[in-house]
């Protein structure tokens, strides 16, 4: 292959994504308050509500319930006091009970009538159903019907209930906070550079093409081009990647990411919702609202829960009453309730869901199907694409030959040579001269088609070019070099020839760079008990080098990016469960036919439809940190299912008195109580999800 026809496998990733800058950061601004309203799925009986309302209401709530407690007979003959009378002091608890149950029960209540609406009875229905039942018990008593003092357990049940809720709610207002984060990623405004003038404009109003200015410190308005500058830029919050990037002009930038030491010129490409910022956003809030097989699962048994509380319920009156305890059937029958709301259950999922999505956010890596990340933990076999994946897609020196064994010097003419080409294969070879020490500076430079370039150095014509150049000139390669030149083929390596008076004075070998990161992403799968197999369209030889330097368990050389999805297909047939890793470009068919599709470098091009899971950066460990958080998080969702079901299957026949006859009883308050610390446990053990470290070390 000659010089300048060797272009290798590059990636021309695009920005496709959906916003406008402005309307991208209110909308996501705004629906941070909204998206503490309520959660997806699950638990979503919130909507409507927030942390505030909740808050507001357990507070109020909390004042009332206080003197109606202090007041109760029950609780002055446990503590052993006489509460102050005063006219009309017996009316304190009913007046202030029936306050707190139209007040404080009402997001319950509310809730409740919309389940039967939907007649998807749960969480809100049996909550309903308790306070409802706690409050006309009371109001019959006050009416002498009942000789039961039950104002103090309605309003300690109310109150305990919006604990929980509040608690709940800023739990998951806490999780959400990734989208919140990238929200404020955005500059309100920017510098644009107009006519020699910097003027600040709305970021609303900049155009693709617009000139800006990022100062040292300042958050880049917009996806663009430096066109002038050099800066090392923070893209972790986009990227997960906490080391700066150096960036010359050329480079491209993100909006959001933050110029930390001097100033860059910018020419926008992507504004609003084309920018990678905004695909980013919109990405995690699908992740936030996406269900999953184990939140499905909570639902149902949510439901179910509704249905065993019912008959429990139905059951305890008829045993009571049949006992000959009318009273005790109706505190009974409350317990049942109370004791039943699946609070537990209902928070178990999304909590979980919340803080991993959260976590993966903040380590660039972006769900878009919860299913994708769920089925993860089961994946036997990673199929990763070979250029642009594990390998940058871009060519590095790898060896230098000299016939006068001078290697230096060989690279430093070539790179004198190649300083004013364009050829990716150039660049390659003026940065290594660079690195090895000043290079020459060349002259009358030529550039010949097909077969290479020429100039002058330092009073000697030097030429570099592949085998065309060879046969034009009628060049064998000398005997010390040949040895090598032929080891270098055999790699696949793409070989260039430096000439000079007449004769060959060394040869370069140029491969596609891996990633540095690619070989510990493959040992980690490995210990991780998951194979590891590699697809690319190169030639098998360069294939077989990279996955011999990598530790590949799999090679898959040759491959057209319209027979990638086969091959993924025969992987399948063989009874492995496939993970496909590619950078969204040709191997979209195959990312979507894999268990698990991964788009992998998507700092720049978030909106790959085929794939289930999106990798900010070009980092493939992230693909270990995506099994890691598949089996913690599923862990997690197991643990909370059956800790929440498991309680109340424990708790219900306790509360419905079936340990009555051994002195052991659950009253109405004790049953809220332990309702809440069955949900606190919950919230705990999520919570502990946020320790994971999902970029392993070393």
């Amino acid at each position: 292959m000659t010089h300048h026809d060797h272009h290798g496998s590059e990636h021309h990733k695009s920005h496709a994504i959906d916003t406008e800058a402005s309307a991208v950061s209110r909308h996501l601004k705004g629906n941070d308050a909204s998206d503490h309203d309520g959660h997806g799925g699950g638990h979503d009986k919130h909507a409507g509500h927030s942390v505030a309302m909740f808050r507001d209401r357990f507070w109020l709530s909390l004042l009332l319930t206080l003197p109606v407690v202090f007041y109760s007979t029950m609780i002055q003959e446990w503590f052993g006091y006489t509460a102050p009378s005063f006219p009309g002091s017996e009316w304190l608890a009913p007046v202030l009970g029936t306050v707190i149950f139209i007040y404080g029960g009402s997001p319950f209540l509310k809730g409740a009538v919309q389940e039967v609406r939907d007649r998807q009875p749960g969480m809100m229905l049996l909550i309903g159903m308790a306070i409802t039942v706690a409050f006309f018990a009371s109001l019959a008593t006050t009416l002498g019907w009942f000789d039961l003092e039950f104002w103090w357990e309605l309003a300690a049940l109310i109150t305990i209930m919006l604990l929980g809720h509040w608690m709940e709610m800023r739990a998951i207002g806490q999780a959400r906070g990734a989208l919140a984060a990238l929200a404020e990623l955005l500059p309100d405004d920017a510098e644009r550079i107009s006519n020699g003038e910097t003027v600040t404009v709305p970021i609303s109003e900049l155009e693709v093409g617009d000139l800006v200015l990022v100062r040292p410190g300042a958050r880049v308005p917009a996806d663009g081009e430096i066109v002038e500058g050099e800066a090392e830029l923070d893209e972790s919050m986009v990227t997960g990647e906490s080391k700066p990037v150096a960036k010359s002009p050329g480079g491209r930038v993100v909006a959001g990411t933050v110029a930390t030491d001097s100033a860059l010129r910018v020419r926008v490409e992507a504004v609003g919702d084309d920018t990678a910022l905004a695909g980013i956003q919109r990405l995690v809030a699908e992740a936030q609202q996406s269900r999953s097989r184990a939140q499905v699962l909570a639902d149902r048994a949510a439901a179910l829960l509704f249905y065993v509380a019912i008959a429990a319920a139905v059951i305890t009156v008829i045993a009571w009453l049949v006992a000959g305890q009318p009273e005790e059937a109706v505190v009974r029958t409350v317990a049942v309730l109370v004791i039943a709301c699946p609070h537990a259950l209902g928070l178990a999922i999304p909590l979980v869901i919340a803080i991993s999505t959260d976590l993966a956010a903040r380590n660039g890596i972006l769900v878009k199907d919860r299913l994708a990340l769920e089925r993860m933990r089961t994946v036997d076999i990673v199929l990763f694409d070979k250029t642009g994946t594990l390998t940058k897609g871009s060519h590095v020196v790898r060896d230098i030959a000299a016939v006068d064994g001078d290697t230096d010097r060989v690279v430093a003419i070539a790179a004198a040579v190649e300083a004013d080409s364009e050829h990716p294969l150039a660049r390659a070879i003026v940065s290594a001269g660079k690195a090895l020490g000043s290079v020459p500076t060349a002259t009358g430079f030529k550039s010949m088609s097909g077969r290479g370039v020429e100039a002058d150095v330092e009073g000697t014509t030097v030429a570099v070019g592949g085998p065309a150049l060879l046969r034009e000139r009628k060049l064998d390669v000398p005997g010390e070099l040949g040895e090598k030149v032929d080891l270098w083929k055999r790699r696949g390596a793409a070989v260039l020839f430096v000439v000079g008076n007449g004769r060959i004075l060394g040869a370069v070998s140029l491969e596609d760079e891996i990633r540095p990161e690619s070989k510990e992403a493959v040992d980690h799968l490995h210990r991780l008990g998951v194979r590891v197999a590699m697809i690319t369209g190169d030639a098998r030889q360069v294939a077989e080098a990279v996955g011999s330097a990598l530790d590949i368990d799999e090679i898959l050389g040759e491959v057209l990016p319209e027979d990638k999805h086969s091959k993924v297909a025969e992987l399948q047939a063989r009874g492995l469960r496939v993970a496909m890793v590619g950078d969204g470009v040709n191997d979209a068919p195959a990312l979507a036919r894999a268990d698990v599709g991964i788009a992998i470098g998507a700092g720049t091009d978030v909106a790959v439809e085929s794939a289930g899971i999106v990798l900010a950066s070009d980092d493939p460990r992230g693909v270990v940190a995506i099994r890691r958080l598949s089996q913690a998080g599923y862990r997690k969702m197991i643990q909370n299912l059956v800790w929440a079901t498991g309680y109340n299957i424990v708790a219900i026949p306790l509360a419905a008195g079936s340990l009555a006859w051994a002195g052991i009883v659950l009253a109405p308050a004790a049953a809220a109580v332990l309702m809440s610390a069955s949900t606190v446990v919950v919230a705990i053990n999520a919570q502990f999800l946020r320790r994971l470290e999902l970029r392993p070390s070393g």
